[in-house]
């Protein structure tokens, strides 16, 4: 395995635990620290770049040596399924977060729905990837609608008990929609995918519940 070049403050997260073990649950926590990093830097990458970009460029990005990547990340699919993996979770815990935040259930309804555009963005060229080995890939699907679709129906049952939006849509629909607007959304830069979303988002409202624009209704 490669390391890290002898850099300073490298994290060896493979390392035995010393005699009495102090200093280990530094380094683990460093370990899981360089990992999130790493994840964080891969999506960024793989948005700008696309999945195939190199992985000295994951490495630039996050700060670390390429001996950490590999440690982490042998080979490249796990580290997509670890980009993948990653943002699910952090959409996941985005909503509740959304909704105690945020001035309104819509209002945090919006924010997750820009949130979600953000990761199938990434999520596209992550499954085009993943999609020969089809046992994995429905996996990984199977994960993404368990963790993310209560999540869309918590934030719509939210506004709908508010009457900010009209009833009826569930949350697989509505995610389903999106996903269909983003669909080749990150190879045609000529469609505006985020656009599209936005005006669909702006049609779950209620008419009463817009805000008054002056001039009114088209």
């Amino acid at each position: 395995m490669q390391g890290d070049g002898g850099g300073k403050g490298a994290v060896k997260d493979g390392d035995s635990v010393e005699a009495g073990g102090r200093g280990a649950p530094s380094r683990r926590k460093d370990a899981r620290r360089n990992k999130e990093t790493l994840l964080d830097a891969a999506a960024a990458v793989f948005v700008t770049k696309g999945v195939d970009a190199p992985v000295r460029d994951i490495a630039a990005e996050a700060g670390v040596g390429l001996g950490t990547l590999y440690r982490h990340f042998p080979t490249r699919a796990d580290l997509i399924i670890g980009v993948y993996r990653h943002q699910v979770e952090a959409c996941a815990e985005a909503g509740p977060a959304l909704l105690a935040s945020s001035g309104s259930p819509y209002t945090a309804l919006a924010h997750w729905i820009d949130r979600f555009v953000d990761f199938l963005v990434t999520k596209h060229g992550l499954a085009g990837v993943l999609q020969s080995d089809s046992a994995g890939f429905e996996t990984l699907h199977a994960y993404f609608l368990d963790r993310l679709v209560p999540v869309c129906a918590q934030l719509l049952a939210a506004a709908e008990a508010a009457d900010e939006i009209r009833p009826g849509l569930t949350a697989y629909q509505l995610m389903r929609g999106v996903g269909n607007l983003c669909a080749g959304a990150e190879s045609d830069p000529a469609y505006d995918a985020r656009r599209l979303v936005d005006l669909l988002v702006a049609g779950l409202r209620r008419p009463a519940a817009r805000p008054d624009s002056g001039g009114g209704e088209s």
